[in-house]
């Protein structure tokens, strides 16, 4: 009889981190996630706070079957898929097939002044595959978390409630065999918003006043900012007309030499621009 089940996604893991435990632990691979949401159906109640239909995916029967078997005879089941909110949901999801597997295992009450004992089904997490990462992790175990069980199960259901309905619109106006997401919904909008914007821009002729300058051999760039007392804005000259006007008026003002009378220095800080977000 083993010690503890150990169920972790590769099995590739699987028989290294065997070999780190030790005797009394049989290590197997769920080969990823065994249950998810229905391919026939939509799978979310809608009208019923969104709950879902989940089902084990078809061809994991075996995988299933087998693990069910295991944990039927083991002390403890240790869930250690990755650490992340998908190999959390493979946990929990594992933890729910699980659950009645081990009926002739149920713990002992404690006896007065003892300590409960463990639950039968934990969770273990590690970031990496080496003898004291995989040890030190065995010796804290812990509960499922929740909180990230329910954030890749709401990363799911929007997933279907919105690829399942816009991929046979793909299928019908592109082509057949195409999938639709969250992801790909986003940013076909924003292209399509983009596309517009760009469509329904109207050309606007303007021109600016700039002037080439020279300090101590060094030369560097000038931009008229004010005109016979007002501010110079991208659209105040929108004529070559207008623009040559200016220039006369400007070098018949300064006698054909233009004078630079103060340079202010001046320290700017720039910040990037927020990432995107969906």
């Amino acid at each position: 009889m083993s010690k503890g089940l150990v169920i972790v996604e590769s099995p590739t893991k699987a028989k290294t981190i065997e070999k780190y435990l030790g005797k009394g632990f049989t290590v197997e691979a769920s080969f990823g996630h065994v249950r998810d949401l229905p391919k026939s159906t939509l799978g979310v109640d809608t009208a019923n706070e969104f709950e879902t239909d989940y089902v084990v995916i078809p061809g994991k029967e075996k995988v299933v079957a087998k693990l069910k078997k295991l944990a039927a005879s083991a002390d403890f089941i240790f869930l250690a898929p990755d650490p992340d909110r998908e190999g959390e949901a493979i946990a929990a999801h594992l933890a729910f097939e699980l659950d009645d597997s081990g009926g002739k295992k149920k713990a002992k009450k404690p006896k007065k002044g003892e300590e409960a004992a463990p639950p039968r089904i934990q969770r273990v997490t590690f970031n990496e595959i080496t003898k004291r990462a995989v040890q030190a992790a065995f010796e804290h175990p812990r509960a499922i978390d929740q909180n990230l069980v329910d954030a890749q199960q709401a990363r799911r259901v929007l997933d279907r409630l919105v690829g399942y309905q816009v991929s046979p619109l793909l299928w019908d106006k592109v082509r057949r065999g195409l999938s639709a997401g969250r992801v790909q919904t986003v940013a076909l909008r924003l292209i399509v918003e983009r596309e517009r914007e760009i469509k329904a821009f109207q050309k606007v002729e303007y021109w600016t006043i700039d002037a080439e300058l020279e300090h101590s051999a060094q030369k560097f760039p000038g931009k008229l900012t004010e005109f016979a007392g007002e501010k110079v804005e991208q659209f105040s000259f929108t004529t070559e007309t207008q623009a040559r006007d200016v220039e006369r008026a400007l070098r018949a003002s300064a006698g054909g030499e233009l004078r630079v009378i103060s340079v202010d220095r001046k320290q700017r800080r720039r910040n990037p621009a927020p990432p995107f977000t969906t």
